[in-house]
């Protein structure tokens, strides 16, 4: 789990302090959030590799929080509550969370069910869209049983399209995943040039559905038809 990026959206200062602490010394990059608007704007970002989200929070719930990051994210969530409910696991996993746990809960029995999350989320080792295939162990890329080189940034950019498909990003998502993960600065141009340079080799034959969209004036989208 080090080195994973975890977010935490509580509004109770002492236990999102507790949980940065402890998080931080077993390795993790650690994003804090304190309310519904704040914790959709870093989730947005699409640097998060699991989330922590609390049920209550000062402008809304964890609830209506979970229903809107489903519209655009497969982001692993697991929710926190105060309610110890079988009505509110059952909403919270029929929202999409992918855990659930009730407070006063075990710090150990929270990292165990992230460790799976997590470890679940790694093995998958291949992805396959549109006609395209890649292969993480190795990363390798072919259309159709064809290999296609690409350079590192161009293969970043695709990972992280495929794992969105068919959701809209921003480029200010996209310069934010580039960026935190490459340690240096990218720009707007960079990545635009980047993006047209993937898109005539994913269709270097050109008779293949066009799978990076521009949706002018947001971002662009990965169409899987």
């Amino acid at each position: 789990m080090a080195g994973d990026r975890l977010l935490i959206i509580e509004d109770d200062a002492d236990l999102r302090e507790g949980l940065q602490f402890s998080f931080e010394g077993d390795g993790f990059e650690v994003a804090c959030a304190g309310t519904k608007e704040d914790g959709l704007r870093e989730i947005k970002r699409g640097t998060a590799d699991l989330v922590l989200l609390d049920c209550n929070l000062p402008d809304g719930t964890g609830f209506e929080l979970c229903r809107e990051v489903r519209r655009f994210s497969k982001v692993p969530l697991i929710m926190l509550t105060a309610r110890d409910t079988e009505m509110d696991e059952i909403k919270a996993l029929e929202l999409g969370a992918d855990d659930y746990l009730s407070k006063p809960f075990s710090l150990g029995v929270l990292k165990a069910r992230m460790k799976r999350i997590l470890n679940d989320r790694a093995e998958v080792k291949e992805l396959v869209s549109g006609g395209i295939t890649i292969d993480k162990s190795t990363c390798k890329v072919c259309r159709d049983g064809v290999e296609i080189a690409l350079s590192k940034l161009e293969y970043r950019l695709l990972c992280f399209f495929v794992e969105n498909k068919n959701h809209v990003l921003s480029k200010e998502q996209i310069l934010e995943r580039l960026w935190d993960n490459e340690g240096k600065y990218v720009d707007n141009n960079t990545v635009s040039v980047n993006i047209s340079r993937l898109r005539k080799k994913l269709n270097a034959e050109g008779n293949g559905a066009e799978l990076i969209r521009t949706i002018q004036g947001i971002g662009y989208i990965w169409k899987e038809e």
